[in-house]
């Protein structure tokens, strides 16, 4: 099952490698990760989607709490989120597809051409990871994908929110 963990932690360097490391150590994949800083510059939010049975996340929130740099982490998925990906796809779309490829536009109002260099589209879209997907699927039988770059999944609690697990570190 797809998991969303939310982690905060300090804003230090070595903080995100400690983080990453650990998940190698332990063979845990990691399908997206994205790290800033917050409104408050000496902690970061790490946000990354994993794949697990309750079991495995239980043992990765068990293990990321560990790390000194970690301050609060959750596993967002079964709470009440949002989340956002920012896409941008380089799309070949031959003139005979340009009918299909205005009609994909219109059913994806947070999608933006952002250039067009003769067949060739470039398209921004952000919406959650589900839709994202829906939108590369939808694409892909429209034109030939030339290129893509995800931002990865950034999101956050609705409301306000009481972490999972607060680290006493």
């Amino acid at each position: 099952m797809r998991r969303i963990i939310s982690i905060l932690l300090q804003n230090e360097a070595g903080a995100l490698v400690r983080v990453a490391g650990m998940f190698s150590a332990r063979g845990y994949n990691i399908e997206s990760l994205t790290v800033a800083p917050t409104h408050d510059e000496t902690v970061s939010r790490l946000t990354l989607v994993t794949f697990g049975n309750d079991a495995v996340i239980d043992q990765i929130i068990k293990q990321s709490g560990k790390l000194l740099d970690v301050l609060e982490i959750a596993d967002l998925t079964g709470s009440e989120h949002v989340e956002a990906e920012l896409l941008i796809l380089k799309l070949d779309v031959l003139a005979e597809s340009l009918g299909a490829f205005v009609a994909a536009l219109r059913k994806y109002p947070r999608a933006q051409v952002i250039d067009i260099r003769g067949s060739v589209r470039t398209i921004e879209f952000t919406g959650g990871g589900v839709e994202v997907k829906e939108f590369l699927d939808a694409f892909a039988n429209i034109g030939t994908v030339i290129e893509l770059a995800r931002s990865g999944t950034a999101a956050v609690e609705l409301g306000a929110s009481v972490p999972l697990h607060a680290m006493s570190n």
